[in-house]
């Protein structure tokens, strides 16, 4: 008899902690709002939640690229504009002054003008975004002209690239010195050497060449330098529909990682209002089988 009781007794505070282990489990989703608060909780769950962490993360840090390779690729766009408005600028002096009834000082001033505004297109070739040099190339850390000085560029020509998205990279960079060039020591007909030389034929009231070829090389210059803005909106282009996918991925694994890890709430306290209800009935049941099983071990 003595034995039976005891059994009884163990086994009624066995079902008593049991219940109590499954009221204080949904009190700690009730707290934490998570469904797995713990690898033994669930341990796939918490597998597929690691593994949608890490997707969301790398999803973040693609996003992170594309938004620092947008603002490159803008900053790039805006000092091109600023170099168009000079260029356009230097049309209008050469139109104005190329006329046979333009005096030397007129053209004297143009030219004057022009020695400014080439140093103010090699300033926005030097423009910088986030402290490195965005028309330099890989040499970030190097202004590609110097300022009062040699028409020569000081970077080189290899892209900066940003990985926006799994096995996709973007050239970011732009390749400046193909449009201003190395001055009139190269001879290339980029745009320095083309303004340096308009600046000459100014000085030396050199009118025909100022009707035809100078304003033909300047034209063909500024034909190129829209060409490379049109270059730099494509790829821009190319950033914004990234983002948005990044975006749409990413709010798709927020969606799935909660479903995972996150707990139901309102079905959470159901459960918890039901295991509470039926603690308290098994515990005064409870009390009643102990108390018998202890008389009859008492007697």
């Amino acid at each position: 008899m003595r034995i039976t009781a005891q059994m009884t007794a163990r086994s009624t505070l066995r079902d008593l902690q049991g219940n109590l282990n499954s009221l204080s489990d949904l009190q700690r989703k009730m707290s934490s709002g998570k469904e797995i608060t713990r690898p033994s909780d669930d341990p796939y769950g918490a597998s597929r939640a690691l593994e949608l962490r890490g997707e969301l993360g790398g999803l973040q840090q693609y996003q992170r690229n594309v938004d620092d390779g947008t603002s490159w690729l803008d900053a790039s766009d805006t000092a091109l504009g600023k170099i168009g408005d000079a260029v356009q600028r230097i049309r209008e002096l050469l139109i104005r002054t190329s006329t046979d009834s333009a005096g030397p000082r007129a053209r004297e001033a143009a030219a004057e003008e022009i020695d400014q505004l080439i140093e103010t297109i090699k300033q926005e070739a030097n423009v910088q975004y986030a402290g490195r040099y965005i028309f330099s190339g890989t040499a970030t850390d190097r202004e590609p002209y110097t300022l009062g000085g040699a028409d020569t560029f000081n970077g080189n020509t290899d892209g900066v690239r940003r990985e926006i998205g799994p096995r996709v990279e973007l050239t970011v960079t732009t390749d400046i010195s193909g449009l201003l060039g190395n001055g009139t020591a190269a001879a290339d007909d980029g745009l320095l050497h083309t303004l340096r030389d308009i600046a000459a034929d100014l000085r030396a009231g050199e009118g025909d060449r100022l009707r035809g070829t100078d304003i033909q090389r300047l034209d063909a210059n500024f034909d190129r330098l829209n060409a490379i803005r049109a270059d730099i909106g494509a790829r821009t282009n190319r950033m914004v529909i990234a983002d948005a996918r990044l975006a749409s991925l990413e709010e798709n694994s927020i969606r799935l990682l909660s479903s995972v890890e996150d707990a139901d709430v309102p079905k959470t306290l159901i459960e918890y209002t039901t295991q509470q209800a039926a603690y308290n009935m098994a515990l005064k049941a409870g009390a009643n089988v102990v108390q018998n099983s202890l008389m009859d071990f008492l007697r």
